[in-house]
This record gives structure tokens, C-alpha cells and sequence, in this order.
């Protein structure tokens, strides 16, 4: 494994082409962390993902050349699991089983929260960023990467008075609790022809009506990729 204060630096190094960051890092006590490739737990894990828009150049010219049924699924694959074995750690997916706690590992490292889309909302990019994968590392790194952790700071949808978000979706699938979110009536909607010539076409509406973040909404063709999966 490389010396533990160098892994992020590393990891941003080899993951600045295809627009993958580190979305934060956190160490665990003895026995707390995942199973790492050799049976032993993970002292850190280092998350990895997308903000805005800036893996879609990367993955957009990617997916031009491969037909796959989970082209975003494959092309991180493609990307992470290399890396981890070059810096000696153990890779994790979002899609893979033994499923991880990614959500709860992103609330530990950057002290986000749910939003009532049950997307986790970050202060500055709002809902509009993701996990793409994960690598976890016998030693603890978390430490060095601590400065860039989001801490402090009421929870962005507590200071919304409009709540838009609540109020866009035609079939008012959500509510301000994410474990009521009515998945059956989004998922109906989509396949309407409302549902095909609004959300489809442009991304959730809800999502797109948070004010926390535009600047980092996803561009057009990306929101219907992700649409196109959902649907």
C-alpha cells in the first residue's frame, strides 16, 4: 500500500481525466470498516464520485464505443478497480453485492444529509452530485483528507421555506420525509405521456426545482441518461 498521507493526493492524480473526485474520506475503529480483499477490515474508506456534470465528458465519449446493459456501472469499474490495486486497497460499488453503506458512509465523511427526494443534499452542490465507487484502505487515510470534509451548518432543506420540491412534482410523489416518497406514482407518471415530455426530457422536476446548487445541475443530455435508467 503507499504511505496513507499520499493516497488522496494519488487517487486525485490518476482520476482527474475522467472527471471521477474523491466525495470524501472516513476512518473506522477496529473491526467497524468493510471486509477488505483479504478478509480483514478496512481501517478508511475513500469515496469517489461525480460533482455536476464532470464525469459526463469522460463517460459520454466512453459509452460512444461500448454497449453494455450498465454503461455508467461498467465504465467506473473500468476506472476504480485498477486504481485500488495499484495503491494496495479494495474497491466497492454502489451496484455490487455484499451491498455497502455508501449513504452512510458520505453522512460519516461529509456530514450530509437527506433530502426529501432521499438524494443526500450537499450544501453547495445541492442534489446534484453522486458515488460512483469506493476504495477502502487497511491503514487510516481519512485524517488527511479531513479538510475537506463539509461540517457545521443547518441542514440545507431545514432553511428552504418554499420547499419546491414538494410543491413541482406533477404527482406529488414527495414528501418531506424521504422514506415516504411514493416510487410507484413517479415511476407510473414516467411512462405517461406527461411524464415522457417533462421529466424525461429534462430531469426530475422536482430535483430541478431545489435552489440549492443550479450551477452544478447536470447538463441536458446527462439528466436523460440518468431518466432513461429510472424509467
Amino acid at each position: 500500500m503507499s504511505d496513507p498521507s499520499s493516497i488522496c493526493r494519488e487517487i486525485e492524480a490518476a482520476l482527474k481525466p475522467s472527471g471521477i473526485q474523491i466525495r470524501g474520506a472516513t476512518d473506522f475503529a477496529e473491526g467497524e470498516g468493510p471486509l477488505l480483499v483479504d478478509g480483514k477490515y478496512a481501517a478508511s474508506v475513500v469515496l469517489l464520485g461525480n460533482v455536476g456534470g464532470s464525469i459526463w465528458p469522460a463517460f459520454s465519449s466512453w459509452k460512444e464505443h461500448y454497449d453494455c446493459p450498465d454503461p455508467l456501472d461498467t465504465w467506473s469499474k473500468e476506472i476504480i478497480r485498477p486504481l485500488a490495486k495499484a495503491l494496495g486497497g479494495t474497491p466497492y460499488f454502489p451496484s455490487d453485492p455484499p451491498w455497502q453503506p455508501f449513504q452512510q458512509w458520505a453522512m460519516r465523511a461529509e456530514g450530509l444529509k437527506p433530502s426529501p427526494l432521499g438524494i443526500l443534499i450537499h450544501p453547495k452542490y445541492g442534489l446534484w452530485h453522486g458515488y460512483r465507487g469506493a476504495i477502502g484502505f487497511p491503514a487510516m487515510v481519512g485524517k488527511s483528507h479531513a479538510g475537506k470534509a463539509v461540517t457545521g451548518g443547518r441542514h440545507a432543506c431545514d432553511v428552504c421555506e418554499t420547499k419546491p420540491c414538494l410543491t413541482t412534482c406533477p404527482v406529488s410523489a414527495i414528501c418531506m420525509d424521504p422514506a415516504d416518497f411514493e416510487v410507484s406514482a413517479c415511476r407510473s407518471h414516467l411512462v405517461m405521456p406527461s411524464g415522457q415530455g417533462g421529466c424525461m426530457v429534462s430531469g426530475c422536476l422536482a430535483r430541478n426545482a431545489c435552489p440549492v446548487g443550479q450551477v452544478y445541475r447536470y447538463p441536458r443530455e446527462q439528466l436523460k441518461f440518468h431518466m432513461r435508467a429510472l424509467g
